[in-house]
């Protein structure tokens, strides 16, 4: 990965949005933003506040939360560590 965020941000790829539900194919314009991505980059933190994610960690965000980016054909978020909710698992 040639992407390395800063200070305390972090590079997440989100969870592809579902595309069936019960059988009805979802059209783009209709699909839920995913609110759950897997953590592709961490920066190293700031001297005031400690970086507690991780690279492989999977986590829950805010709906408007980060800033899309494409890399090599991918979409990804570009966000602060404390615009992360939760860690899942």
């Amino acid at each position: 990965m040639n992407i390395k965020p800063l200070a305390d941000r972090v590079l997440i790829l989100p969870t592809p949005a579902e595309e069936k539900v019960g059988g009805i194919i979802i059209p783009d314009t209709a699909k839920e933003k995913p609110l759950q991505g897997k953590v592709i980059a961490a920066g190293k933190g700031t001297k005031d506040e400690e970086m507690v994610l991780k690279e492989g960690d999977t986590v829950l965000y805010g709906k408007y939360a980060g800033t899309e980016v494409e890399f090599e054909g991918e979409k990804y978020l570009i966000m602060r560590q404390s615009d992360v909710l939760a860690i899942v698992g």
